[in-house]
């Protein structure tokens, strides 16, 4: 079949482009732009691209239009493909089409975590021997691409997004992912363009949760009450997990996972199972937050295959992980400096992430970077959350908003962030631009300390500038 997407160089459109390509489809697709890394990885993976949005790249005529939700209801292409007679659906409708139609869906969904917890969620499975499909919004270490078709009738992975699927289909996309079998790690409002409050937001968890056959199976995080109050409402079978140190009100979770202190760089805990030991586990992933992610995964294969995957499969799988790229990735050392990149936007994914590597690296300053870029981040609805979330760092930089569409009255005001870090003890600034942000770490850092650069986007380059800079000073 030949499929051609119309805005394949996102993240999710250019991995289903990927995953079409290896399931042996011819594959084209267009977009405004190809720069890397989504460029390089579509010709690496022989995806025919094709310039800006034209009705001519719509010839020869597809078998399958996929129409990615960047594109608006006037787009030229997509409209001349609707209005055409072509074939056409959205992206979550051709992955449900083509990949899911005989498939049980292990879906990862929550606020936070997803992409870490499905990626560590396939690994397991591909370990336990079960082949199985992904597709995740992000590069897996271990597998080297964000797809992998997997065997037949074996289980697909795959991230559970709640954002919109395309412009004539406005429910969110892991509707369409055939949920047999679901991780539900976080409920935090997010995405505020589509969802203005939490009850629109905590609607669409209700919907995929209401998705789940009877004999399916949800394993919820019960550290998170509006988790708890979307879980209740399941008619399938539920399985609770959390911390030992969560908050579960009056549910006696079945997988617990008990923190040790962070050892050498890894994170150990104690596994519990029904109340029984599971022994100790060795997670290579850093921070409470990651140690709640294993045992999501831990537990969803263990329950969506009725326990005959033996644990000590799963826990020894764990320590091999490798971790998915921009996330508390080490980039580099650089004269004693170490460089992180991570992708946290929220606030909560913020504060995680730097306790995460604060405990890895007790030692020398954390100066944290951060660029507010999502829709949300950009404006004042988490501002009182943003002013907490760097408690961890010892320098905070905020850079300008990644975008500049936010009406004034509704933006994030870095500067009153910053202030009321340094209000509050912290050593905080709001510089102009990224070149001002390079200046004021190279004046800060010093051997031993670490810089973890924050963003959804690529901050203009500015990993490559900062590591450039600390390797030649």
């Amino acid at each position: 079949m030949y499929v051609h997407l119309v805005g394949v160089a996102g993240t999710g459109m250019g991995a289903l482009a990927g995953l079409l390509k290896a399931a042996g489809h011819r594959v084209s697709g267009s977009d405004t732009a190809f720069h890397p890394p989504m460029g390089d990885a579509l010709a690496r993976w022989g995806i025919e691209t094709k310039n800006g949005w034209d009705p001519a790249n719509l010839s020869p005529r597809p078998d399958l239009v996929v129409v990615g939700n960047v594109c608006r209801k006037d787009n030229p292409e997509a409209r001349a493909a609707i209005d055409g007679g072509i074939p056409y659906d959205s992206m979550p409708g051709a992955i449900e089409k083509l990949f899911l139609a005989d498939r049980p869906g292990w879906v990862v969904a929550g606020t936070h975590g997803k992409t870490t917890t499905t990626t560590l969620l396939a690994y397991l499975a591909f370990k336990a021997g079960l082949d199985p499909g992904m597709l995740v919004g992000g590069i897996p270490k271990d597998f080297g691409e964000s797809f992998r078709v997997g065997g037949d009738g074996a289980p697909f992975v795959i991230e559970g997004d709640e954002y919109d699927s395309a412009f004539f289909e406005k429910s969110p996309k892991f509707f369409r992912y055939n949920p047999r079998a679901v991780i539900l790690g976080s409920i935090e409002h997010d995405h505020i363009d589509i969802y203005p409050d939490e009850a629109s937001y905590v609607a669409a968890f209700d919907g995929l949760v209401a998705r789940i056959p009877a004999d399916g199976v949800l394993v919820a995080w019960a550290g998170d009450p509006l988790v708890r109050r979307v879980a209740s409402k399941a008619k399938c079978r539920v399985v609770w997990f959390a911390l030992s140190t969560d908050d579960v009100a009056d549910l006696s979770p079945t997988w617990v996972a008990a923190p040790i202190a962070a050892q050498g760089g890894a994170q150990p805990f104690d596994l519990f199972v029904g109340g029984s030991s599971g022994g100790p586990v060795l997670s290579p992933l850093p921070g409470s937050h990651n140690v709640k992610n294993a045992l999501a995964a831990i537990a969803l294969v263990s329950e969506a295959t009725n326990g005959t995957i033996p644990l000590t499969t799963l826990t020894h799988a764990l320590r091999s992980f490798s971790g998915v790229k921009r996330r508390q990735e080490l980039l580099a050392e650089a004269r004693g400096v170490r460089v992180y990149d991570d992708f946290a936007h929220h606030p909560t994914a913020v504060r995680e992430t730097l306790a995460a590597i604060r405990a890895r690296h007790p030692e020398g300053k954390l100066i944290a970077v951060f660029e507010p870029r999502s829709a949300t981040a950009c404006r004042k609805i988490h501002e009182p959350e943003y002013e907490h979330a760097f408690a961890n760092a010892d320098v905070t930089l905020l850079a300008p908003l990644g975008r500049s569409n936010v009406p004034e009255a509704e933006r994030l005001d870095v500067a009153h962030v910053a202030a009321a870090i340094r209000a509050a003890g912290g050593d905080a600034e709001a510089p102009e631009n990224h070149d001002a942000i390079l200046a004021r770490i190279g004046e800060k850092a010093q051997p031993g300390d670490t810089v973890v650069l924050m963003s959804n986007g690529d901050m203009g380059g500015l990993h490559d500038r900062v590591i450039a800079m600390l390797a030649t000073r």
